[in-house]
């Protein structure tokens, strides 16, 4: 019963993946970066830093050195990649000052910089691709993060190496990333509602991704960016509208009486269905329709389709189409943030 649990978040749920990457390591003590297993690790990420700055995403990067075609590495911020590569390389610098890291460190930040648009977005990859790779990108949480890493760059202690210009370029950064969240905020009936999984990098528009992910309201995505907001120390009215305009349109859009069970079909394989229950959770769609708000899942020809069952076996089990992805947002988030800034 508890391997089949596991299995289920892990078909449910975007950001349950293997972690081999720098992140393993982000929560150990400072000085730990002194030891020989950190400097070990640290010459094994090192050899996947393209030689753009960024890293390679999807890609074991802690436990062999890369020894391949070095054109072959591909850098971006997609999938968590190449925000914690760079924090790693900052702590090995403070504890051991050697400069390998610190150019390193100096070459992944430059690549961070130099890859957000000047209206503040940043691409999903970078050298820019020509295709939807280069909308201004939230899907999993990618220019969250990097905003989440420029701010702590311009204002953290672990950063206090670099010179004052460095943390005002990053200051810059985050404030103009935060500018194009508001500009990229779906507006209905006059009123902020949530985000598409990525904007087009010139109008702001909705965008579509893959022949699946078509332009809508995300109930993923939109979740990390509200958070990112209400982060915020001082958040302008702009941000608070934002911010509650946001949560009014989860509120309204839960899906309720439906349980998401995995079952096994007729051929043995495991298969995600929609049940009616009355009693559970709270959940909301991974996509909502620009003009009805009502979910819907798709599959890769680009058809959307209002039910799990619609869709084939391929995508209905290999996406996360739903989810309590707003739960905690709307239960511990936004009443806290609330109370802080009456």
């Amino acid at each position: 019963m508890r391997s089949a649990l596991l299995l289920l978040l892990l078909m449910l749920s975007p950001m349950l993946t293997a972690d081999e990457s720098a992140r393993r390591f982000l929560n150990k003590p400072d000085s730990w970066f002194a030891s020989a297993e950190a400097k070990k690790v640290a010459t094994i990420i090192l050899s996947f830093q393209c030689d753009a700055g960024g890293w390679p995403k999807n890609t074991d990067t802690i436990s062999k050195a890369y020894e391949g075609d070095r054109t072959l590495l591909v850098p971006t911020f997609d999938n968590k990649a190449t925000v914690d590569e760079l924090r790693y390389m900052a702590r090995m610098f403070n504890a051991t000052q050697d400069a390998t890291y610190r150019q390193s460190f100096d070459r992944g930040l430059g690549y961070v910089l130099t890859a957000q648009y000047p209206n503040g977005g940043w691409p999903q990859f970078y050298p820019l691709r020509k295709g939807y790779w280069d909308h201004i990108t939230f899907n999993d949480d990618a220019m969250v993060r990097v905003l989440r890493l420029v701010r702590e760059v311009a204002t953290e202690k672990t950063y206090a190496f670099l010179d004052t210009k460095t943390h005002e370029a990053c200051q810059k950064a985050f404030d103009l990333g935060i500018a194009c969240i508001l500009k990229c905020q779906i507006i209905v009936d006059g009123k902020p509602a949530l985000w598409c999984a990525q904007h087009d990098e010139k109008t702001f528009a909705p965008a579509k991704a893959r022949k699946y992910e078509l332009p809508s309201f995300s109930g993923f995505e939109s979740v990390g960016i509200v958070r990112l907001l209400m982060s915020l120390e001082k958040p302008t009215p702009e941000i608070r509208a934002s911010i509650e305009g946001a949560i009014a349109w989860f509120e309204v859009h839960k899906v309720v009486g439906q349980r998401i069970d995995k079952v096994t079909d007729k051929d043995g394989k495991p298969n995600l269905v929609m049940v009616p229950d009355p009693k559970a959770p709270t959940l909301w769609a991974r996509f909502y329709d620009l003009k009805t708000g009502a979910p819907f899942v798709c599959d890769r020809d680009g058809i959307p389709k209002p039910q799990l069952a619609d869709i084939g076996s391929e995508r209905r089990n290999g996406y996360s189409w739903f989810g309590e992805y707003a739960r905690d947002l709307l239960a511990k988030d936004y009443p806290k943030w609330k109370q802080s800034h009456r």
